[in-house]
């Protein structure tokens, strides 16, 4: 028996290699075909595990989704964002950008085989519902998320409209799990907001990264500059997971000098290492016309705060970092999530793609923001908000920071708990989302004292106790 498997092992390794070079791989596979032999014993032990789940599984099993599988495997091994997308996934992420999409409305990933909720995204059903940043799902309705990939438990959470999906969730604090109600939607996320604070002082909110997201900011700005010019602008990025790139560079250029580099990338292939500057051909996509040019001149020399969290990630860590490097704004809030990976979407055959982590962001000092994130340069507490907040260090498998060469990635090390995180069973009352930009947005108000030379405190519950400056 076993000396036919490894037959038929030695058989399929040739085949899989055929397969292999068949696929959209080809052209790197062939291109890095010398530098990057075919590792062919570890393929011989792919090919006789293949052969014997198609001789000896309890059930027959598709080629096509042994193969799917095998794929997702590599993928999802390397770390948290890497991922395989069949075609429903892949559809799902070209339409999400556009700022459309039906789901529930949270940005995810995976840790210790169930979801981690990576940030809500404002007025949504799950924003509503009051998930946090850090939740973990723990059964969807009543099937338990150990043991899904990601994509399966993403599909299970996505459905027709109006219809509910019943969430477990365990949180940090509590006492036991509890289950949410969600009920699914068609989320049209609206990735801008704006308000005047009082005469003279503006608010933008910018919850999510999309591709008309600097272009509908533009036009948020000259609404605030309409009746006269402003004394200090808050630009609000809590909570925000992130997008695209180029969103992240436009919205810092409206700010920064023309030709300021915003963020370089550096990975192992030569198309990984790019530097992006506040320049058109760098934050338009096609041809456009370049719609900073609409903005006020004044909109350059604005006093100005970016307001942080352990849900900013990613794009929105892009621009605090380049905002702080060149001392254009203050940033005001707690340390941010840490995500400063990118992530290349390779489109395959059949409509599917492969979402591979290529290289890293540095900030225009040259810091790697890479499970460290982008730290305030005063911090500022959110009322109620745990001091152990997840973020990508946290994360298994996460992509370690390469200014830290010498040293083992570890977790980012946590505050000391306060009373407030003993485990207690919260209410329904606790879970209710806090409403970032409102009369009772406690950082918000601290942003607004610094705008105005007054003293800025940095926790709700301690009024005395001013806020920490970093150098």
């Amino acid at each position: 028996m076993g000396s036919r498997f490894k037959s038929f092992g030695l058989v399929l390794v040739g085949v899989l290699a055929g397969v292999l070079l068949s696929l959209n791989f080809s052209a790197v596979a062939q291109r890095d075909a010398a530098k990057y032999p075919l590792p062919i014993d570890e393929l011989r032990s792919f090919a006789e595990v293949f052969g014997a789940i198609k001789s000896g599984y309890v059930e027959s099993v598709e080629d096509k989704k042994l193969i799917t599988e095998a794929i997702n495997g590599m993928l999802t091994g390397l770390d948290p964002h890497s991922a395989y997308l069949d075609q429903e996934a892949f559809k799902e992420l070209q339409v999400g950008t556009q700022g459309e999409f039906g789901g529930l409305g949270i940005e995810v990933g995976m840790e210790d085989g169930f979801v981690k909720v990576v940030s809500p995204i404002e007025d949504t059903p799950a924003f509503r519902a009051g998930l946090k940043p850090g939740d973990l799902i723990i059964k969807l309705d009543d099937t338990p998320v150990k043991g899904m990939s990601l994509n399966d438990a993403v599909k299970r959470m996505r459905g027709k409209p109006k219809t509910g999906i019943r969430l477990t969730i365990v949180r940090k604090g509590e006492a036991k799990p509890f289950e949410v109600t969600v009920v699914r939607d068609v989320i049209r996320v609206q990735s801008v907001k704006s308000k005047m604070i009082e005469p003279g002082y503006g608010y933008v909110r910018v919850s999510q990264f999309q591709e008309l997201t600097p272009e509908n900011m533009v036009k948020h700005i000259n609404v605030l500059y309409k009746d006269e010019p402003l004394k200090g602008l808050i630009l609000d990025l809590r909570n925000d997971p992130g997008g695209l790139l180029n969103g992240a560079v436009g919205i810092s250029a409206a700010f920064l000098p023309a030709k300021a580099v915003v963020v370089t990338t550096d990975g192992r292939a030569e198309d990984a290492k790019r530097k992006y500057i506040a320049s058109p051909e760098d934050y338009l996509r096609g041809t456009r016309e370049d719609y900073l040019r609409a903005l006020p001149a004044q909109i350059k020399n604005v006093p100005m705060v970016v307001l942080v969290n352990g849900g900013s990630a990613s794009a929105s860590e892009i621009v605090a970092g380049a905002l702080q490097d060149y001392k254009r704004a203050t940033i005001i809030g707690t340390q941010t999530f840490g995500k400063g990976s990118v992530q290349t979407i390779m489109p395959l055959g059949n409509n599917t793609a492969i979402k591979l982590t290529t290289a890293r962001y540095y900030t225009p000092n040259g810091r790697s923001i890479q499970a460290k994130g982008i730290t305030p340069d005063i911090e500022v507490e959110e009322p109620g908000a745990p001091t152990s907040r997840v973020r990508e260090a946290d994360l298994v498998k996460h992509l370690g920071n390469d200014s830290d060469k010498d040293k083992p990635s570890a977790p980012a090390e946590k505050a000391k708990p306060e009373a407030s995180d003993k485990l207690r069973t919260s209410t329904e009352e606790d879970r209710k989302p806090i409403e970032l930009g409102g009369p009772d947005d406690f950082q918000l108000k601290q942003a607004m004292n610094h705008l105005k030379g007054l003293p800025v405190i940095a926790k709700a519950d301690k009024p005395d106790e001013p806020a920490a400056k970093k150098n």
